[in-house]
């Protein structure tokens, strides 16, 4: 009886091992593979001119003046201060 039981134990222990041993030398997961595409295809597809750094050619578009002007406005609506939110709680109308 004692024989049994170390027998079955030997090969419980042993399958065990095998498996342990044939998934652990398995390659890359699926998963694993597919890491970090998702993140890489939506910020691929945000690029709107991927050949825009060959262009070595100065933007134009707007004289100085405007630029100018338009820097400055971004810069003053920094320094005025967010009014404070409003809020409004109605009852709703009854007996209307």
């Amino acid at each position: 009886m004692e024989g049994r039981m170390g027998k079955g134990r030997f090969v419980l222990i042993g399958s065990v091992t095998i498996f342990l041993v044939i998934t652990g030398c398995a390659g890359p997961s699926r998963l694993k593979m597919d890491y970090g595409t998702s993140f890489e295809l939506a910020k691929l597809n945000q690029i709107l001119d991927p050949g825009a750094e060959k262009n070595l050619e100065p933007a134009t578009g707007l004289d100085g003046r405007a630029a100018r002007a338009v820097i400055e406005r971004y810069r003053t609506d920094f320094e005025k201060p967010t009014p404070p939110p409003t809020y409004v709680l109605g009852a709703g109308a009854i007996g209307k």
